[in-house]
């Protein structure tokens, strides 16, 4: 019999304090979250990658999102997602998310991801030629993003003046936001979509690589409107959120470990496998997006019963002592292969080399002009963004140098 634990309000500006009391517990525990959804949450590494591949987890949101409502206490307010939106591969179980995959991989190859390293060069490199030494800039605002924001849209073909509206819907969505907020988000960035994808559909196809994922066709199979409006929102959101955090906790991370910061100094040909080391320790995704129990699963000497929602901290797995020795320290020479923080199985991260390209891009570059920038404020002031989905800062305060 387990006990319901309610996590803390500031859950989500320390939570690997708390994975660490639920861990030492057992590798999954009923809770609720501090907005008041009903869940199990998966702490520990191996039942991690259990919780992740099981075939008795389910992703369909649209078979599963009534139990949104079944586990929201009164205190949970339900924030209903656009359609449009919601059609995607994080929502779907095979054969649906097979086809889906199937097809938008035929666009995004790692080759084709590759030959964009010369264009993430020159975007981070304008970026770092508007900053000068002793300047105090939010590090987010002027670098993290800016910099994989302008990447993806180029990606898709979407204007980059459309840029500031897409991080404030985003926000929206991937955080607390009210329901009418949370509406007024998805409606406009639906729209705006919409038409987007119209407009490429009716245009001749070219090489790049949004064109290529609309009029792709594998033996007469396509993607619908409705799918490439909701697989265009993926791409969107997943691939700047994801390097914006995974590049302003990285450099925090670092900051805060002045002797792992001269390591990569000294050596910054270390930075491109270091980046598993900070997708490790703090990685970009707290807890993984909706899983609910189809029938009742083991995971250690836990039984969680069917029609559960069931919630992955991917950061608390990748912090777990029996996977990873000194887990809660930053060792940007150690081999963390093996961890989640893109997640595991069939719904591992399809922009996981692009996060990987760019990072190691932004890394390099910003330590080669500003070898000695330092934090201007203090780290217990930094706030995080109520999200349990997205991990990462508000803003990230440094001095140039």
């Amino acid at each position: 019999m387990t006990t319901l634990t309610r996590l803390p309000d500031d859950y989500v500006q320390n939570p690997h304090a708390v994975h660490d009391l639920l861990r030492a517990e057992g590798p999954v525990q009923e809770v609720i979250l501090p907005h008041g959804l009903k869940a199990w949450l998966v702490t520990r590494y191996d039942e991690a990658k259990i919780a992740l591949t099981d075939p008795r987890v389910s992703k369909n949101i649209q078979e599963g999102g009534h139990l949104m409502a079944k586990h929201s206490t009164q205190t949970h307010v339900r924030r209903e997602v656009e359609p449009t939106l919601a059609v995607h591969m994080l929502n779907l179980d095979p054969p649906h998310h097979t086809r889906l995959r199937k097809l938008v991989t035929k666009a995004f190859t790692a080759r084709r991801i590759e030959l964009m390293r010369p264009r993430v060069q020159e975007i981070a490199a304008e970026l770092i030629a508007k900053l000068n030494d002793g300047d105090e800039v939010d590090l987010l605002e002027v670098f993290a993003f800016p910099l994989p924001i302008t990447v993806i849209c180029e990606l898709l073909g979407i204007p980059i003046d459309n840029r500031d509206d897409f991080r404030e819907w985003s926000n929206q969505l991937l955080s607390f936001g009210t329901p009418e907020q949370v509406e007024l988000a998805a409606s406009s960035m639906a729209g705006f979509l919409f038409q987007h994808v119209t407009a490429i559909a009716e245009a001749e196809p070219n090489d790049t690589f949004f064109s290529a994922l609309v009029h792709t066709d594998d033996s007469g199979d396509r993607l619908s409107t409705e799918e490439l409006i909701s697989m265009a929102f993926l791409l969107l959101v997943a691939g700047h959120e994801t390097t914006v955090n995974l590049i302003g906790n990285a450099v925090l991370s670092l900051l805060r470990n002045p002797d792992q910061l001269q390591v990569l100094k000294d050596r910054p040909e270390l930075i491109p496998a270091s980046t598993e080391e900070f997708l490790r320790l703090e990685g970009p995704i707290n807890v993984a997006t909706f899983r609910y129990t189809k029938e009742p699963i083991e995971l250690g000497d836990v039984t969680v019963p069917a029609d559960e929602i069931l919630m992955v901290s991917l950061i608390a797995a990748n912090r777990d002592p029996q996977r990873y020795e000194n887990a809660d320290q930053l060792d940007v020479t150690r081999s963390a292969q093996g961890h989640v923080a893109f997640g595991h199985g069939i719904h591992f991260c399809l922009g996981a080399p692009l996060a990987r390209l760019e990072f190691d891009v932004a890394l390099t570059q910003l330590l080669a002009r500003f070898p000695n920038l330092t934090l201007a404020a203090e780290p217990e002031t930094l706030g995080w963004r109520d999200s349990t989905l997205i991990r990462g800062l508000h803003t990230l305060p440094v001095r140039l140098a």
